[in-house]
C-alpha cells in the first residue's frame, strides 16, 4: 500500500511556526499559523489558548486530506482544571450526543461541552486524575 501524501503539511509543521494574534471585539484573541500558502485559525480567550486551537485546527484539516490520521486528544481522560472544576472525558456512544467532556459547573450542575468550546474558554488542566478508567 503506498503511503499517503498531499500538498497539505503535516500537523506537527504549525507548531514550530509562530502565529500571529489579532484582539477581537468579543474580548477573544485570534491565532493565525500559515505555512503558505495554508491557513489554520484558532480562537480563545487568551494568546496560548488561541495557539492551542489553532494547532487543533491543523490536526483537523489534516484528518479532511488524510481520513485515516487520527487527532490527538488535547486534554487527558480526567483532570481538575485551575479553577477546581473537575473534568471527564465521555465514552465515545455518549460523545454525538453530549459533547466530549462532561463537567459540574459552580452552581452543581452536570453539563457537557465539546473539545472546540473547551479551548474557546483555554480550560487547561491543573491536575490530572489518577486511577479512573475511560
Amino acid at each position: 500500500m503506498a503511503a499517503e501524501s498531499s500538498a497539505y503539511p503535516e500537523p506537527s509543521d504549525f507548531e514550530v511556526m509562530r502565529p500571529t494574534y489579532r484582539e477581537k471585539d468579543d474580548g477573544f484573541v485570534q491565532a493565525t499559523i500559515s505555512i503558505s500558502p495554508f491557513r489554520v485559525k484558532g480562537e480563545s480567550s487568551s494568546k496560548a489558548g488561541a495557539r492551542r486551537a489553532a494547532l487543533y485546527e491543523a490536526q483537523k484539516t489534516y484528518k479532511s486530506y488524510h481520513p485515516g490520521y487520527s487527532i490527538k486528544n488535547p486534554f487527558p481522560e480526567h483532570f481538575v482544571d485551575g479553577e477546581g472544576m473537575e473534568w471527564h472525558r465521555l465514552p465515545p456512544f455518549e460523545r454525538g450526543t453530549y459533547g466530549d467532556y462532561k463537567f459540574i459547573d459552580d452552581q452543581g450542575e452536570e453539563d457537557y461541552v465539546d473539545i472546540d468550546t473547551m479551548l474557546l474558554w483555554d480550560v487547561r488542566p491543573k491536575d490530572i486524575l489518577e486511577g479512573e478508567e475511560s
